[in-house]
């Protein structure tokens, strides 16, 4: 259980606690009524009810109860959390590795893994905010409850959330540039994308780092989040991932995986606000490439 804690200040005065939960701590219509139904208020230690009047230096509590029960088996298995507190963790996932599980793949995902990490947690359910291919490796958020769950999701497609990654493409690309094309599902496909411009919205800004062995070192940004959306983009302009089975050509060096890798993520803390950002290095595999 998550206890959240807020002083009202002057401006609060008189104010009904249920619209500083509301406004001040970011607390849903949802989670409102439930800490209603439950008695999850409190004001300087004391129960209270939603109407009750704020008075200048009162201080609220909510007991944050989480819904939903563990849906992945726990596996024994190494799970490299890069950053933790009670709110949020992020984890650098090694590729092939799925994220979640699915009906078809109900174990040997990092969801598996981080139901052992947190098997102590009750109610456990893994809640990632950016997810990666089964053959991308990197950095990953994700929220330990709903309520920072739901304030991070408000950042994901905008500037205060940043994700940026390391690809490896074929060829040789030089200078920097911002691909704007639309995506959409490829005809007949189940899985595989194209551009389209009957698709969603997908913006990518790339830079050349370095170009070696007839490929590049690619630094990607991303605006939007849709599927496949550096993968497609980048095969769109001639220089599909080295390794991408799907877009490009399948590279043995490269069992299950191609050269993808989130690199770096940074964002608002949801409670806190306090700025966290993480870095990860381009595997081994990767620069062997180079």
């Amino acid at each position: 259980m998550r206890i959240l804690r807020a002083e009202a200040g002057e401006m609060d005065a008189g104010r009904p606690v249920k619209q500083f939960v509301r406004g001040a701590m970011g607390v849903s219509h949802r989670q409102l009524s439930a800490l209603k139904a439950r008695g999850g208020m409190r004001v300087n230690g004391a129960v209270v009810r939603a109407n009750h009047l704020l008075a200048p230096g009162d201080v609220v509590e909510l007991a944050l109860e989480d819904e939903g029960a563990t849906v992945a088996a726990p596996e024994p298995g190494e799970v490299r959390i890069v950053y933790e507190d009670e709110d949020l963790y992020i984890v650098d996932k090694p590729a092939p590795m799925a994220c979640q599980c699915t009906e078809r793949q109900p174990s040997g995902t990092l969801e598996n893994r981080l139901a052992w990490r947190f098997r102590d947690c009750e109610g456990f359910v893994f809640r990632p905010l950016n997810r990666l291919d089964r053959g991308t490796s990197g950095l990953m958020a994700a929220a330990k409850h709903a309520h920072a769950c739901r304030l991070l999701q408000r950042q994901l497609h905008t500037p205060s959330f940043v994700r940026e990654y390391l690809a490896v493409v074929e060829g040789e690309l030089t200078g920097e540039g911002t691909i704007d094309l639309p995506i959409a599902k490829a005809d007949g496909a189940t899985v595989r994308r194209a551009v389209d411009p009957a698709g969603r919205p997908a913006v990518t800004h790339y830079a050349a780092l370095g170009v070696s062995n007839g490929r590049t070192l690619v630094r990607l940004r991303l605006e939007t989040g849709r599927t496949h959306q550096i993968r497609v983009h980048l095969a769109h302009i001639g220089h599909p991932v080295a390794g991408d089975f799907l877009y490009g050509a399948e590279l043995p060096e490269l069992p299950g995986r191609f050269a993808l890798h989130s690199a770096r993520i940074a964002f608002d803390h949801p409670i806190s606000g306090k700025r966290i950002e993480r870095t990860s290095a381009l595997p081994e595999e990767l620069m062997r490439l180079l």
